[in-house]
């Protein structure tokens, strides 16, 4: 069975998704830990909740970033991990790190990548007046948000959404994205491959695999 950490930095509700899939069997993996940047969040309550090790790891008690790096890094090794998902772990990556995990360490991000990487995807897809939004899941490199993408749900801008309401649309499609990408992964079918996400020995487009856009 393949094994799973998962970073996190708050509430953890895509953990939570990822924890649903595992225990239901549709992810034929366990989670070996849950490491938090940061005390007391609720992600770290949902792993001790469901019976996984809740591991918090400060960055502000390490001297500089490289420091935090390297210990994250020794600490994930200490569970041999077939794959690292950030689900939501707010913080900017050395290239150092990256490269230690490349291949094996996949992110989500609340918007259509390639557009609108960083922070306010949200607001940013309404100033543009944008007819749809969404969620992308990506291989993580040292750009952020930048590495390839693999997969990506959207959602209908209306009239009457705000940053608020597009948010609450989007997050409800990243519970539905993000195990159905980590399935891919532990299952075999999706690697990287020359800097390319492939699904089934096939190179992805820039944008990753589509999938259905729903009304709401």
């Amino acid at each position: 069975m393949k094994r799973l950490v998962v970073l996190i930095s708050g509430s953890g509700s895509n953990l939570q998704a990822i924890m649903d899939a595992c225990a239901k069997g549709e992810i034929a993996a366990r989670i070996c830990a849950v490491v938090s940047n940061k005390a007391d969040v609720m992600g770290l309550e949902r792993a001790r909740q469901a019976g996984i090790e809740a591991v918090t790891l400060e960055h502000k008690t390490f001297a500089n970033r490289e420091a935090f790096d390297l210990a994250l890094a020794e600490c994930i090794e200490g569970y041999q991990p077939d794959l690292i998902i950030l689900a939501g772990f707010m913080r900017i990556l050395t290239d150092a790190f990256v490269n230690r995990f490349a291949g094996k360490m996949i992110n989500i991000h609340p918007s259509l990548l390639p557009k609108y990487p960083g922070l306010d995807t949200h607001q940013r897809a309404l100033d543009a007046g944008d007819a749809c939004a969404g969620a992308s899941v990506h291989f993580v490199t040292a750009e952020l948000d930048g590495g390839p993408v693999i997969a990506q749900r959207s959602v209908n801008i209306s009239k009457d959404d705000d940053a608020s309401s597009l948010a609450r649309k989007v997050l409800a499609q990243e519970h539905r994205l993000y195990p159905e990408v980590v399935k891919w992964f532990v299952d075999g079918r999706l690697s990287l491959s020359r800097g390319k996400a492939c699904l089934d020995h096939t190179e992805l487009p820039t944008t990753g695999k589509r999938l259905e856009t729903d009304a709401a």
